[in-house]
């Protein structure tokens, strides 16, 4: 058992180090003095043997260029921009981004200058990113932090004036195909009004966010898990064993033994429940949000995902350790009455981790992209109706018993087809980390050629055609498993014309979007889309259309199958190009903002520092919601002409919202 427990725990090892590889490029950072009250801020790299890092200037859709990023300056102002100095960079042509590009082997030297104003009050604080890559692979721009006072300025630096704000002339236009005239530029805007709040106006308008339907949505998913879960090989020998015990324990007294099992499926229920309530009362549900959209989390996850699912399929055991099951077998032996009961449920909560920890994982996980208090809560209520049903059924009709098959074999089948699901499940996780930080890595053409082969390779076991460890020789196919072949043979036959480009609506929830895909025959997208909120308004101030803005994210599931399935239509996109402004502004996007901005959200102070964070606000303090896909049709003065419409593939629905605000923008 400690030599399993040894494999288990180097493997976790192995995994974690894999989804986090240790930085190859280590960094020092220091000031110097150039005179005149300037200081450089110095940021020498040491680059691993064999690897190589990008330089700061590189031409654009090109790799991910080094930056430096400031959370805070106080005392002094930057001047010029952050660049390679000394050595310099090699620049060879990369036939994979198609262009010249500029890297650097073993060391580099990077500078920020910067005007020191007030000695005393100098503070800078923020991080340097840079990515680097050797034949095989490449790692992710995480950033590297640095902090200075004014104890670490060199003593011989003295404080200047502030430069004073250059007044800059309008060049003499030179591209004629450019209108340059005062009615084409850009209108001003008045930022302080397009992020007043909007709430009670929606409200007027009869505004849904869309909160009972992803509820039911919840819960109905819980449910369905729950079902699965009791297939499974740590779950189902638990119901001849629980229901027994209550019999044992009631023998004389019918009515006795029947209360004890809907007490034992109420104490169920409320363990799953309390679990969802626990841990949205830690993590807060808008933290849930965000922690289920980080990169950090999303790969912990994924390698979590990944150990259980090459467990089901044999490769070793993997069980919580025996002292908690022993010790919960104990109180359960040694108390009656309520509180047996309910260890006895929490014994089978610990007992049947192993199989239903990665469904209650992704199912938690699903919840808090809802961004609702109540979702992980719901979403356990579903999941553990489902697993305590059969449990109370049995103890009250017992002779249901006799029907149940055996364990055996077919047991091991379910845990490797359940193998299956949690591999290919894990990719999405894996995806949301690429999506959000933007590294490329698991395009959608990887992810379909990925479940292409897991469905294929399931589809053959399931003929026998393939065998894994701990399964029996099949004597003949049955009809189950000849129709859960055809239909796995199919979805991955289905899946291939996704590789050139197809919508695949069905799953197109959890692919990674099409705009990830590097070869497609039809391509169909908006014309124009704006990323930046007050761009966009001063675009459609200056065309005179309203605009539709749109919240999203890279790890919002919805997001995406509204993309796939609404916004491709015709005459929705037809709309949109010719009649709207759009914005599309993603949550979960975690480039930095330029500095930290701080503002008070209920009472409290809080610190924004991506874009995401920012569009999130906005979300939060403009419009009162926080679920993602969000759409709100407003005026030149950020005050909507329709109500908000959240999540709904009903095409004619979202014509009518589109419509609606159309109209009544032009009233």
């Amino acid at each position: 058992m400690n030599f399993k427990r040894t494999i288990t725990s180097l493997f976790l090892l192995f995994v974690l180090s894999q989804a986090f590889p240790q930085e190859v490029i280590s960094w020092k950072f220091s000031l110097q003095d150039r005179g005149n009250g300037e200081v450089e801020l110095v940021a020498d790299a040491t680059i691993q043997q064999g690897w190589h890092m990008y330089d700061s200037a590189l031409p654009d859709n090109g790799p991910y260029p080094t930056s430096i990023s400031f959370d805070e300056i106080n005392g002094a102002e930057t001047i010029g921009d952050f660049q390679a100095t000394g050595k310099q960079a090699t620049v060879k042509y990369d036939p994979v981004f198609e262009m010249n590009i500029g890297t650097f082997d073993n060391s580099a030297r990077f500078i920020q200058r910067l005007r020191v104003i007030d000695k005393e009050s100098f503070r800078i604080a923020g991080d340097v990113r840079a990515q680097a890559c050797d034949d095989r692979s490449c790692t992710p721009p995480i950033p590297n932090e640095f902090s200075f006072g004014p104890a670490d300025l060199p003593a011989t630096v003295t404080a200047v004036a502030p430069a004073a704000a250059s007044v800059i002339t309008p060049a003499e236009p030179t591209d004629t195909s450019v209108d340059y005239s005062p009615a084409a530029m850009p209108v001003e805007v008045d930022k302080e009004q397009l992020w007043t709040p909007v709430i009670e106006e929606l409200k007027v308008l009869g505004s849904s966010h869309g909160d009972k339907s992803s509820l039911w949505s919840i819960f109905l998913k819980g449910l369905l898990w729950g079902f699965a879960a009791l297939l499974t090989p740590c779950v189902w020998p638990m119901i001849p064993i629980t229901v027994s015990f209550f019999l044992n324990r009631n023998k004389k007294v019918r009515k006795k033994a029947v209360a004890d099992a809907a007490i034992y499926g109420a104490s169920i229920i409320f363990i799953y429940v309390a679990l969802g309530l626990v841990i949205t009362a830690i993590f807060g549900a808008s933290a849930l949000n965000n922690l289920a959209t980080s990169a950090v989390f999303n790969l912990i996850f994924f390698s979590l995902l990944f150990l259980f699912a090459i467990s089901f399929l044999g490769a070793f055991e993997l069980v919580l350790p025996a002292s908690w099951t022993n010790k919960m077998d104990n109180k359960v032996d040694s108390t009656s009455g309520l509180i047996s009961l309910f260890f006895m449920a929490f014994t089978l909560a610990l007992v049947s981790f192993s199989c239903t920890g990665p469904i209650i994982g992704w199912l938690l996980v699903e919840a808090a992209t809802q961004g609702s208090y109540l979702s992980p809560a719901v979403g356990m209520f579903g999941f553990a109706i489902a697993l305590s049903i059969p449990f109370t059924l049995f103890a009250i009709f017992p002779s249901w018993l006799k029907t149940l098959p055996k364990s055996g074999s077919w047991l091991n089948s379910v845990k490797v087809v359940l193998g299956f699901i949690v591999l290919a499940v894990s990719m999405k996780f894996l995806s949301v980390a690429d999506l959000s930080n933007g590294w490329g890595i698991l395009t959608r053409d990887i992810f379909l050629v990925i479940w292409i082969v897991l469905f294929t390779i399931l589809g053959l076991y399931l003929l026998g055609k393939v065998k894994f460890h701990g399964d029996s020789d099949i004597a003949h196919i049955t009809v189950p498993r000849l129709l859960l072949s055809i239909f796995s043979l199919a979805f991955a036959l289905y899946l291939l014309p996704g590789l050139w480009g197809a919508p695949l609506k069905p799953v197109s929830s959890i692919l990674p979007p099409l705009s990830t895909q590097d070869f497609r025959l039809n391509e169909v997208s908006l014309n124009t889309v704006y990323t930046d909120y007050e761009t966009g308004m001063a675009v459609a101030a200056q065309t005179g259309k309203p605009a539709l803005i749109t919240f999203g994210g890279h790890g919002c599931v919805n997001c995406h199958k509204m993309d796939a399935t609404v916004l491709v239509d015709e005459k929705v996109k037809g709309l949109i190009d010719n009649e709207f402004v759009y914005i599309l502004l993603m949550v979960d996007e975690r480039a930095k903002l330029p500095q930290v901005v701080e503002v008070d959200e209920n009472g409290k102070r809080v610190k924004l520092k991506t874009v995401g964070d920012k569009w999130s606000y906005l979300q939060r303090h403009k419009f009162g919601a926080q679920s993602q896909p969000y759409y709100v049709i407003l005026d030149h003065s950020g005050k909507p002409v329709a109500p908000a419409h959240a999540y709904d593939e009903n095409i004619a629905s979202y014509v009518n919202f589109l419509e609606t605000g159309l109209k009544n923008f032009k009233k």
